[in-house]
């Protein structure tokens, strides 16, 4: 596919797993990619690398600038860019909880808020957050992650009424437990790695992890100029998670 052929995209958090995978994706369907990232290193050619912390303001701006410079403006936008945590709603302290709202919520409002005034330039201007199947059920010990989750998809609701008539598109992907590097470290943390893994594909439908390739696919439909009717949508990434019931093996 060709789609994105002529076109300009950003992708948070693009040096590793699905924002990797994104990148990757959108540069193969013709369009041009920046990544931001903490640590940009391992991102090579035809992706052009920005270092940027998305909790820092003057660091998102000024990627921002320089990669939108470089590509001669900005048609897609892929806030990306997050942080896990594990606990209920006792476990963390304070500190802990904005850090992880700093990240996954404020991120994504200094990085569309940067990338803004090139996306109204844009006449396939798109916007898609990563948000997570935490936003819509509830997951065991994520209460800080969950809820910001939560956040991100009032957030992309919000944005897609604030922008509609500027004609910028802002939807969200809802990925289930996602084989990335952050659950990679999860599971090397657990007691018993092999019944950790097996817990987490057993609660999805299809009984394994998402792809961060799948979780792509789901990015590059709604950014499309393909889908310029979408906007203001959630789509679910999680194996059936959040809407099957599925009978267990023995009962079926």
């Amino acid at each position: 596919m060709s789609d994105f052929e002529g076109l300009r995209a950003l992708v948070t958090g693009g040096a590793s797993g699905i924002g990797r995978a994104a990148a990757e994706l959108l540069a193969a369907r013709g369009a041009r990619v920046a990544v931001l990232d903490l640590d940009p290193s391992p991102v090579d050619a035809p992706l052009l690398a920005y270092r940027a912390d998305v909790t820092d303001d003057t660091s998102v701006r000024a990627a921002v600038t320089a990669a939108g410079t470089d590509l001669g403006g900005l048609d897609v936008l892929v806030n990306n860019a997050g942080v896990g945590a594990q606990g209920t709603v006792e476990d963390n302290a304070d500190a802990e909880w904005h850090h992880v709202f700093d990240v996954n919520v404020l991120g994504m409002v200094r990085t569309a808020r940067a990338c803004l005034p090139l996306l109204r330039r844009s006449a396939h201007a798109a916007i898609v957050n990563t948000c997570s199947v935490a936003a819509t059920a509830g997951l065991p010990r994520r209460a800080l992650y969950s809820a910001t989750k939560g956040a991100v998809h009032s957030l992309t609701l919000a944005m897609a009424t604030d922008h509609l008539h500027e004609g910028i598109r802002v939807n969200c992907v809802n990925p289930g437990t996602a084989d990335t590097p952050w659950i990679g470290r999860l599971l090397d943390a657990a007691a018993d790695p092999a019944a950790e893994r097996a817990a987490l594909e057993a609660r999805q439908p299809t009984g394994r992890l998402v792809t961060a390739e799948e979780v792509a696919g789901a990015i590059a439909y709604l950014a499309s100029p393909l889908s310029g009717a979408t906007t203001g949508t959630s789509l679910a990434v999680d194996g059936g998670m959040q809407g099957l019931r599925p009978r267990p093996a023995a009962a079926r």
